[in-house]
């Protein structure tokens, strides 16, 4: 099958489009024919070995001391299940999925073999595979971290890094929640988070959001680039600083995918999409992720 390997750390450069054997499942696992997948900062960052030092050398271990483990990457995908194994109960060939398979990684393919007990679920019936593909890693981050700060009806929650695969399910689910949203971005992306429900909007490039006198209930940095000291003044007494960046690794559960499926189902949350690829150009995709100015999701198109 057709895949793109990453056989060492570094640059985009070391993506190579290759053919490998196509996979077997095992008893518990299903065989899916993928059909979509993205370009994420977390595959970015798996690429390039970009880790907070705190988790350096855990992150080492569990993704590969010199190389990744796993050289061919894609945390998120969306295709249809072409074989079963022999002990599977929860889903059948034929079966139309999406997955988050987090570290285990594997969207840069044509076939990947998923445990049944993962992070899958039966795709929205309301999404094409390209929109349901771009679920799974912003849905569950923003969801991971919302719990974490107890999101609730009537909080001001300000997003940081809002049009972003993140930041863009952020918004969407702090509204779901009934928050009162700001979110932060680039002029150009105003409109793009105003049609997502924001209730305002910042422009990062023109007004420090500390400095404005407005005071939060939750601020959620979706891209890792502000730190608490630099957001005290801006949290209400009980606020609280959220992050990607330092605050663990966002929990991966299948009830999640299950509940962000009902959701776009509902119309509550939809696809935000920048651009697309094709699978062979994987490398092009993290040059221009790696940039750090993509609205949305990119999506990798499988054949």
């Amino acid at each position: 099958m057709k895949a793109v390997l990453c056989e060492s750390y570094g640059t985009p450069d070391v993506l190579r489009f290759s053919e490998v054997a196509q996979p077997v499942p095992k008893d518990h696992e299903v065989l899916v024919k993928i059909h979509a997948t993205t370009v994420t900062s977390g595959d970015c960052r798996i690429r390039g070995f970009q880790s907070p030092l705190l988790f350096w050398i855990p992150m080492r271990l569990v993704l590969g001391i010199r190389k990744p483990r796993n050289p061919i990457l894609g945390v998120e995908l969306s295709g249809e299940i072409v074989s079963t194994g022999t002990a599977v109960k929860r889903f059948k060939k034929g079966d139309q999925v999406f997955a988050l398979t987090g570290m285990r990684c594997g969207g840069y393919a044509e076939y990947t073999c998923i445990p049944e007990n993962g992070r899958i679920a039966l795709k929205p019936v309301n999404a094409s595979y390209e929109e349901a593909t771009t679920i799974p890693f912003g849905g569950t981050t923003a969801l991971h971290f919302f719990r974490k700060g107890n999101i609730g009806n009537g909080h001001k929650v300000l997003i940081y890094g809002a049009s972003g695969a993140v930041g863009t399910s952020a918004v969407q689910l702090a509204k779901y929640y009934g928050a009162e949203v700001t979110a932060v971005c680039s002029g150009a992306n105003f409109e793009l988070v105003k049609s997502l429900g924001a209730d305002s909007v910042i422009d990062y490039t023109k007004e420090d959001f500390t400095r404005n006198g407005n005071l939060y209930d939750i601020i959620f940095d979706a891209v890792g680039k502000i730190t608490k000291a630099n957001c005290k003044r801006a949290l209400s007494p009980n606020g609280k600083y959220l992050t990607v960046d330092g605050q663990g690794i966002a929990k991966e559960r299948t009830e999640d995918l299950i509940f962000l499926k009902e959701l776009v189902e509902q119309g509550k949350i939809r696809a935000v999409i920048d651009r697309h690829y094709r699978l062979e150009e994987v490398p092009e995709a993290h040059r221009y992720v790696d940039k750090g100015h993509k609205k949305g999701c990119v999506v990798i198109q499988v054949p």
